[in-house]
């Protein structure tokens, strides 16, 4: 027989461990039958102290033993002097620690809750707690009971405890109201909600399939989702079939919805090449502003520097080289137009053009800012020309709305950058709202000079405009192609240029810079790789682990990112009693890790190490280290660099281990050492386009471990997946 539901009552004594992404906890229960028991299920933002009315069944855990499945639950508040003295010593209200919770509880009793919901100012009274520190502690008391009671909503309809947080912060105390009259504002911009989930929802709470609100969300949830796929718009025909497959409806309902969110001004309709066409208003703006402001800066011509000789020599003798004639070209070029790209592959002078630009933009007096699109690829800029480069975003001074979590770029039209002349490099993995945006803060009568590789991958976000601008021919643009005779030597450089040509790479050769590992099985990949980076190359190249990145094409399997982290983490950092560790999800952070930034964030604090500055932001693909697990705090402290920040337990979705990355995760970054796991795996992964990036990730060494038929099938494999994207037919005027 079915086992029946019992009801446990009690507080809870301890929190073993909580999902912060899915709400899943194990609490031990002090029932107020005296008995301890361990509850697990979704219970999400547990606290030590509080009290819980559990509802669920019975289980026997095989390693765990007996334990209460909770299906409900109900957060009852702490009652007593005593309970809720607990509830606040377990640093439940940032602000409030033991000492604090005592001072509270011994002003307050009983009436401690109700006085920090009611009347937070009162707390003023409290030695050591400010009039301003009061307030904040009643705001901080007041969104953790909303968000709690707005996380058990969400976890009763089966929706993710995280999006629970990005509702609240949007919607405020109004949200369930709010989703009651429309469930699909769960897919407005910001919240990031699976589309699957939230319809099944609004289905839960009676919304019918052909309702148009139901319509119109699958229009604009096909639209982004296929943003993530690089499509800055759809054709409506292609459009209205996906998305009646999706929602089970006749094509004429979702032209329907097509006409109304276009008449709501949330959907534009355009032609391209006699296509009809459907944009979300956003991409729209950022293609056609994007268009005008690059045509706008190719026009613009400067006169010609009549000492333009002497500060050519100038530049080559900072730079000690004489100038080939495409160098000296796109130096000619950089003096005259408002407007330059500038291209090539690995070992063709990219570098050298840059720094002699930056030499003669000085001698004109002319201030420059250089930016790239991640961290490390603006410190490599840096690096590589001496002069201070900062990410896109940290240059717009992106930031986040903290009411509606939305990003925002302080810089704009209305308040641009100071400067005479913008340089940005590793354009390949600018997207058209990025470059959109970058442009806005762009005076008129500028210079904008835009370097990169459009053989390597294409942006994560939409479009491909550094593509777009060169396919164009309507742009001012230098391609370099001689390989100078110094990166000649290294195989690096030459076989990044015969995989780009569709030929295979050198392999055999033993002697350079460029070495391939054949493997016979998954498992003998994975122990090669460890090998190289815990043993061989530290000690036989002297090459430190930390400057070894492990790279691979997938995430999954035991030579994906997946396998090869947890490998590489039992051999390079393995546990210790010395070192502590927070799990996250499927993985434990321990103290001494590798990891990496996997999205921006605007919002966390860091300072310098040497105390000279502080400052926000931390972005995606900045990579650090461990160095401290504070459970006291719940506080998690990395070093990126010269910076330091600190994480709380409920960001550790923001990191991952970066023992070893994805070839995507790599763009715009440079190793002294890269060892690349080629192996089976997905044709679209398994790509030239993929396999020359990795490739050019390389400084000093380059080893491939795995399958020569791998290699051969990425070289093999030039297909790249038809973005939708209007600028090139926007630049040429063919629209």
């Amino acid at each position: 027989m079915e086992q029946e539901l019992e009801i446990l009552q009690g507080t809870i004594g301890a929190v073993v461990y909580q999902n912060y992404e899915n709400g899943y906890a194990v609490l031990r229960l002090k029932c107020e039958d005296a008995q301890t028991v361990t509850v697990v299920g979704t219970i999400p933002l547990p606290s030590v102290g509080e009290r819980l009315m559990v509802t669920g069944k019975w289980s026997a855990h095989q390693s765990y033993g007996r334990q209460f499945e909770a299906e409900f639950l109900e957060r009852l508040m702490p009652q007593t002097t005593m309970e809720i003295l607990g509830y606040l010593s377990s640093r439940v209200i940032k602000g409030i620690g033991p000492r604090m919770a005592q001072r509270i509880v011994d002003r307050f009793g009983a009436q401690t809750l109700q006085i920090m919901e009611q009347e937070p100012v009162r707390l003023s009274e409290v030695p050591g707690i400010s009039e301003t520190k009061a307030r904040a502690i009643g705001e901080e008391f007041r969104l953790q009971v909303g968000m709690r009671q707005l996380m058990e909503f969400f976890a009763l309809h089966h929706l993710p405890a995280e999006l629970a947080v990005r509702a609240y912060k949007l919607y405020g105390e109004s949200t369930v109201e709010l989703l009651y009259d429309d469930p699909y504002l769960l897919m407005d911009d910001g919240l990031e909600a699976p589309f699957g989930a939230v319809d099944r929802f609004a289905i839960e709470l009676g919304i019918s399939g052909n309702d148009p609100r139901r319509i119109e969300a699958g229009i604009l949830f096909e639209l982004n989702y296929n943003l993530s796929a690089g499509h800055s718009f759809l054709p409506e025909e292609k459009l209205t079939a996906a998305t009646a497959q999706l929602l089970f409806v006749e094509p004429q309902a979702v032209t329907e919805g097509i006409n109304r969110l276009i008449e709501g001004e949330r959907l534009i309709r355009d032609t391209l090449a006699g296509i009809t066409v459907n944009y979300l208003p956003s991409l729209y703006e950022a293609e056609v502003y994007t268009c005008q402001r690059l045509l706008e800066f190719s026009k613009k011509q400067f006169p010609l520097e009549p000492d333009r000789e002497r500060m050519l020599k100038i530049a080559a003798a900072e730079s000690g080289i004489a100038y080939a004639p495409q160098q000296r070209q796109a130096l000619e070029e950089a003096l005259t137009s408002g407007l330059l790209l500038i291209t090539g592959g690995p070992g063709t002078g990219k570098t050298t053009i840059l720094k002699g630009i930056l030499s003669l933009f000085s001698q004109m007096g002319l201030r420059c800012l250089l930016a790239a699109p991640t961290g490390r690829a603006a410190k490599r800029l840096t690096e590589v020309t001496g002069q201070e480069a900062s990410t896109i975003h940290r240059l717009l001074e992106a930031g986040i709305d903290p009411h509606t979590g939305r990003m925002y770029f302080a810089r704009d039209e209305e308040n641009p950058l100071k400067t005479d002349a913008v340089i940005v490099d590793e354009m390949s993995m600018v997207d058209i709202s990025l470059l959109h945006n970058l442009l806005r803060a762009i005076p008129k009568g500028k210079r904008l000079i835009l370097v990169g590789d459009p053989d390597q991958l294409p942006p994560v976000g939409p479009g491909f405009p550094f593509a777009d601008c060169l396919r164009s021919d309507i742009l001012p643009s230098v391609r370099l192609t001689e390989i100078f005779r110094q990166a000649q030597e290294s195989l690096i450089v030459m076989n990044a240029h015969r995989v780009n040509r569709g030929e295979q790479p050198e392999l055999r050769n033993r002697t350079s810079d460029f070495f391939f590992l054949p493997c016979r099985s998954e498992e003998e990949v994975a122990q090669t790789v460890a090998g190289l980076c815990t043993t061989r190359l530290p000690q036989n190249m002297g090459i430190p682990s930390d400057q070894i990145q492990v790279l691979t094409p997938t995430r999954k399997g035991s030579v994906g990112t997946w396998g090869l982290n947890a490998l590489l983490q039992s051999q390079l950092n393995p546990p210790s009693s010395e070192k502590k560790e927070r799990k996250s999800g499927e993985f434990s952070f321990r103290e001494g890790d590798r990891v990496m930034q996997i999205r921006n964030n605007y919002d966390i604090m860091w300072k310098k190490r040497d105390g000279s500055a502080i400052g926000t932001g931390i972005f995606n693909g900045d990579i650090g280290t461990i160095t401290a697990i504070d459970t006291g705090t719940e506080t998690v402290t990395v070093i990126f660099d010269d910076r330091e920040a600190d994480y709380d337990f409920t960001q550790l979705g923001e990191l991952e281990p970066a023992y070893a990355m994805t070839v995507h995760k790599s763009q715009g970054s440079e190793y002294r050492a890269v060892v690349m796991a080629a192996w089976n795996g997905s044709p679209y992964l398994l790509s030239r386009s993929i396999l020359y990036t990795a490739i050019t990730r390389a400084r000093e060494l380059l080893i491939i471990v795995g399958r020569e038929e791998t290699v051969t099938a990425m070289t093999e494999n030039a297909k790249v997946g038809r973005r939708y994207s209007g600028l090139k037919l926007r630049l040429q005027g063919t629209t």
